[in-house]
């Protein structure tokens, strides 16, 4: 239930579109493409058209969102929890190399994207709490905006719609596009602003039904040399599996 008096709207955006954006490379801390410039004063100009009485502008403590808020011309707040999801050891990766590199891990991550943590890196599950004291503070402000990552502006969008754990990481947040949230009375109002500056989509769609409640499940065999017990053992890439798979029912 929304227990402000007073009308306030959280804006939440995205960097601009930043140079491992263009590469395809995930997390790292690099600077603003051309584009990315471009939208970060595009967003300057979309604040002042807004008018909003005393706007707070939080960011991250990353490159990308600190060079998108200075463009606004207004302080602004560095928040260490509002750094991007941590990619641990595929830090600066693209998702093709990750496949090559790390296929268990790949194909780990599309099972469970949410409880998913990268090795020597974060989960979302991981992100979300790393995110309370943010939106606990979020919900004491009046008008605020957030510019922030995609997986954390993900975590901020499902808190305030009540997504579940499964759609969360799925959530689309496009690049150099604002979402206005006005809470209300249990619930709360979205409207989307694309400010018109192209972009590279960074969005990865949920793989279609490859590890739902009926979907393939390859499983493999342990040889134990000393007792000769064997053991069948879950294989977690189906794809590159030489053994065979099977067709797992869950109830």
């Amino acid at each position: 239930m929304n227990i402000h008096v007073t009308p306030r709207s959280i804006y939440l955006c995205r960097h601009g579109e930043s140079e491992l954006n263009l590469l395809g490379r995930i997390g790292g801390d690099s600077g603003l493409s051309t584009r990315g410039k471009q939208f970060a004063h595009a967003l300057g100009n979309f604040v002042k058209s807004q008018q909003i009485t005393d706007l707070k502008v939080w960011t991250s403590h990353m490159k990308r969102t600190i060079q998108t808020a200075e463009a606004l011309g207004v302080p602004y707040e560095q928040w260490k929890a509002l750094n991007e999801i941590d990619a641990g050891v595929c830090e600066e990766m693209t998702y093709e190399e990750i496949q090559e590199r790390f296929p268990e891990e790949f194909a780990l991550r599309d099972q469970d994207k949410y409880r998913y943590r990268y090795p020597k890196g974060e989960s979302y599950e991981d992100l979300v709490q790393r995110l309370e004291p943010v939106i606990m503070e979020l919900e004491r402000q009046e008008n605020v905006l957030v510019v922030c990552h995609q997986a954390v502006m993900r975590c901020l969008l499902a808190y305030f719609l009540d997504k579940s754990a499964e759609q969360l990481p799925y959530l689309k947040c496009p690049l150099h596009t604002v979402l206005k949230l006005t809470p209300v009375a249990y619930g709360c109002k979205v409207e989307s602003i694309y400010l018109n500056i192209e972009a590279v989509n960074t969005h990865r769609e949920k793989p279609f039904n490859k590890y739902n409640r009926h979907s393939l499940v390859c499983f493999r065999m342990l040889m134990f040399p000393v007792t000769q017990r064997k053991l069948w053992t879950l294989c977690p890439n189906i794809f590159n599996c030489k053994v065979f798979c099977i067709f797992l029912i869950l109830f």
